[in-house]
């Protein structure tokens, strides 16, 4: 837990120098955090291949699937909270070793999302420019399978961030719902992150 309290918070100041540049990067995921020192636990976010400026004409495609944000998938505008969501589904990563939101499809991710963390809010659902690629006229999550080609309803089985994360501890929990918030105007932004209690947990040092 000490390591991925010490990844978090320089991963957190990376976005928070990024996004004072009014960059989003867009692309967040474990392979764009790479290790600079093991002893030291020293980490670098790299690859703004993917980055845009905050004032750019966003383009919906962003994000690589597990990563994406329900604000991206569902065609809403975004900003800079995306990258606080990745960051989300890369700490929870991180803890098992396992994609949170395993996914064939955006409609199965939202359905891990729906499952996981809770129901998408009617006020994004109703704005949302491609809601209808996912969700038919009464909000029912459907995909179309891939054998029969046929559309079939999707219900997003029911569990929780504590039942993913049996690792990780009660604070640390909460710190990744708290990324992991659907609606993004109530999202932490990174400097909001960085007080979040569970980044001052005084856990044992680490030892080298």
């Amino acid at each position: 837990m000490p390591r991925l309290q010490s990844i978090t918070i320089q991963c957190l100041e990376a976005l928070q120098f990024l996004h004072g540049l009014g960059l989003i990067h867009c692309d967040l995921k474990p392979e764009n955090i790479l290790v600079k020192s093991y002893s030291r636990c020293e980490v670098k976010v790299i690859d703004l291949g993917s980055s845009c400026f905050e004032t750019d004409h966003l383009c919906s495609y962003v994000q690589s699937r597990s990563y994406r944000a329900p604000e991206v998938i569902l065609g809403l505008p975004y900003d800079k909270k995306i990258d606080i969501w990745s960051l989300g589904c890369i700490l929870a990563e991180l803890c098992t070793g396992n994609v949170l939101f395993q996914n064939d499809s955006p409609a199965t991710l939202l359905a891990r999302v729906i499952g996981i963390i809770s129901p998408i809010g009617q006020d994004m659902l109703v704005k949302g420019r491609d809601t209808y690629k996912y969700f038919s006229k009464n909000h029912m999550l459907y995909d179309r399978n891939q054998d029969t080609n046929r559309l079939e309803y999707l219900i997003p089985k029911k569990t929780s961030l504590r039942h993913r994360l049996p690792m990780g501890d009660q604070g640390f929990i909460d710190f990744v719902s708290h990324l992991l918030e659907i609606n993004p105007n109530k999202r932490p932004s990174a400097t909001e992150a960085l007080k979040h209690p569970w980044l001052s947990y005084p856990y044992e040092p680490i030892s080298s």
